[in-house]
């Protein structure tokens, strides 16, 4: 079902409602026009259509929209790094300088009650406890987060993934923030934090990951946005929390870093045969095909991670992660949490020793989406790179298996970000650079000078 059908099927004055929200958000909440997502079909680029679906994809969980003189004028307002050509109010001659909190506060100072809302819609908190809420956000996410004018694909936000990612050891339910229609109930737009203990150069920074920001495509362009940030900001700091890390794929005021999405085909044919991609010149399908081609079988003895490695792991993570200027720091818990296996969510393999021990480890996660109106395809398989540390072979063989355990698995494309290390082996495993950046931003504390790539230890969902 459509967006719009299912619009269609909302209660009586359901949609009535949301466009009243609609027009008391156009005078109350930030001014400017909204800026339309580029669709596959909007496209310019000779590159084949699949690099434009991964540029969306890589959009899907990050902060995204916020690319208008208004809410460019938003930020300036925020405790925030500065562009010194940008102007604004908060820029600072010393921002590429600075390393630490941009703004101190005390609780004391902090906003008691939320921010005010039109008539007729309430704040709410997500429960994802709760079954049914976290359908709720599985439909919000799913007809909303990415508009597609042709309705030629659909992100699925599996359940099992949102339980994945808005449930890690110490989460609050407060910081999953939603707005509904209070006659209703009906979600209509939503803004996650989970905790986070970022390592920024030589300081510990409790932050929260904030992500998916998202809200009813009838409101989007009404500037609700800021305000879901500012009452997100304002929950967290009422835990005596201030900074945060979140991603997008555009540029506001100011990147940390930025890091460029790669893709490599497992699955040609299909991919080709969507239209998401195309043979390359004096290429066949069958030499096409060929060159893609994956082993059956992992040649690194890479085996499923078990509970009994989380220990070994966890430590193997936090020395390799220390090397870089910006990472987070996970502990036993958290590992287990975030990188044991889980069905149609998250892969992580380990390598270990005649002891048993853990000497290495790969990982990546499911991001698959529905293909809408095709006689042989219904969905694409989408794999993320996540962690990997390589200590008794190469990077290269590691990632080697990783992409034959994605093939085996059935995925379609797998996708990494060029963080880390992972730009020494990208073109080797025949990888293709993607079009746009994934821009990394901290709220409310600044690194100094931007950092590269493979400065950035951090993969945020």
């Amino acid at each position: 079902m459509s967006g719009e059908d299912a619009a269609r099927k909302a209660e009586d004055g359901g949609d009535k409602a949301v466009e009243g929200l609609a027009a008391q958000l156009e005078g109350a909440a930030v001014s400017g026009e909204g800026a339309k997502q580029k669709t596959l079909e909007e496209a310019t680029s000779e590159k084949d259509k699949m690099a434009q679906l991964l540029e969306l994809q890589k959009q899907l969980l990050g902060i995204k929209g916020l690319t208008t003189p208004g809410e460019h004028k938003f930020w300036s307002t925020q405790p925030v790094p500065q562009s010194s050509s940008g102007g604004g109010e908060g820029a600072d001659e010393d921002d590429e300088t600075k390393v630490g909190p941009l703004e101190v506060k005390t609780v004391d100072e902090v906003r008691q009650t939320p921010y005010a809302l039109p008539k007729g819609f309430e704040w709410c908190s997500l429960d994802v406890d709760d079954e049914e809420v976290v359908k709720e956000a599985y439909t919000l996410l799913t007809e909303n987060y990415v508009e597609d004018d042709d309705n030629m694909f659909r992100f699925d936000y599996a359940p099992e993934f949102l339980n994945w990612a808005l449930k890690p050891p110490g989460y609050r339910i407060d910081w999953h923030v939603g707005v509904r229609q209070s006659s209703n109930k009906k979600l209509l737009a939503m803004i996650t934090g989970v905790p986070a203990k970022v390592h920024a150069h030589d300081k510990v920074v409790k932050m929260a990951e904030i992500n998916f920001l998202c809200v009813h495509k009838k409101l989007r362009s009404k500037r609700l946005a800021p305000v879901l940030i500012k009452e997100v900001t304002r929950r967290v700091n009422l835990t005596d929390q201030w900074q945060a890390v979140y991603t997008a794929g555009v540029r506001i005021p100011k990147p940390i870093g930025v890091a460029r999405y790669w893709h490599r085909s497992l699955n040609p044919k299909k991919l080709i045969g969507v239209g998401f991609s195309r043979l390359g010149d004096r290429m066949t399908m069958a030499r096409t095909i060929k060159l893609y081609k994956l082993p059956a079988e992992a040649q690194s003895g890479t085996i499923p991670m078990e509970p009994k490695h989380v220990a070994d792991v966890t430590k193997l993570l936090r020395e390799h992660q220390k090397q870089f200027k910006v990472w987070i720091e996970f502990d036993e818990e958290e590992v287990a949490h975030w990188l044991l296996p889980r069905d149609n969510v998250i892969y992580s393999y380990v390598i270990t020793d005649s002891n048993g021990k853990v000497t290495d480890f790969c990982s990546f996660y499911n991001l698959p989406s529905s293909i809408l109106g095709h006689d042989d395809y219904d969905h694409l398989k989408a794999a993320y790179s996540f962690y990997n540390v390589a200590h008794t072979v190469s990077f290269k063989q590691l990632m080697r298996d990783a992409l034959i355990h994605a093939n085996a698995n059935s995925f379609d494309v797998f996708n990494a970000l060029d963080l880390m290390e992972n730009s020494t082996i990208l073109k080797d495993l025949l990888f293709g650079i993607g079009d746009g950046n994934l821009h990394y931003y901290f709220y409310n504390y600044a690194v100094g000078p931007e950092l590269k790539p493979q400065d950035i230890g951090i993969v945020l969902l």
